[in-house]
């Protein structure tokens, strides 16, 4: 059994976390990153993505996360959501909106990084909706 380690997971709205866990894979700016105990300390920004957390206890648990970032130190990991939900709370509805309104900012951009950074986050919300919505 993997050692555990404290895991916090907040969003502006409330704490939707706090245990010891054996791993948590999140969506980082770069790509996702599993995080264990006694990881080397590092900061990083958080894309629009899943969240899974594997338990001391052995189960697993799923959030969707919009941007943020992560604070991880050998000793625990703490996730500042700009946005989060448990997978299963998710509002299919919200998510299309965000969808929507990433697609309107992409064509009412006023310059090609306004364009760029507007389409690379539509990029990343289509991504979490394919991962969340079964084919």
């Amino acid at each position: 059994m993997a050692e555990a380690f404290k895991f916090e997971l907040v969003s502006p709205e409330r704490l939707l976390l706090s245990e010891q866990v054996e791993s948590v894979v999140i969506p980082g700016a770069e790509g996702e990153m599993t995080v264990m105990a006694q990881h080397a300390p590092v900061m990083t920004t958080i894309k629009p993505g899943v969240v899974t957390v594997k338990t001391a206890g052995g189960s697993e648990e799923r959030f969707v996360v919009f941007g943020g970032f992560a604070d991880i130190l050998p000793s625990g990991c703490t996730l500042l959501a700009e946005s989060a939900t448990h997978v299963n709370d998710i509002d299919r509805a919200d998510l299309a909106r965000r969808i929507q309104e990433a697609k309107e900012d992409a064509a009412d951009a006023k310059d090609d990084e306004g364009r760029s950074k507007a389409e690379q986050f539509l990029s990343q919300l289509t991504t979490l909706e394919g991962a969340l919505i079964p084919a």
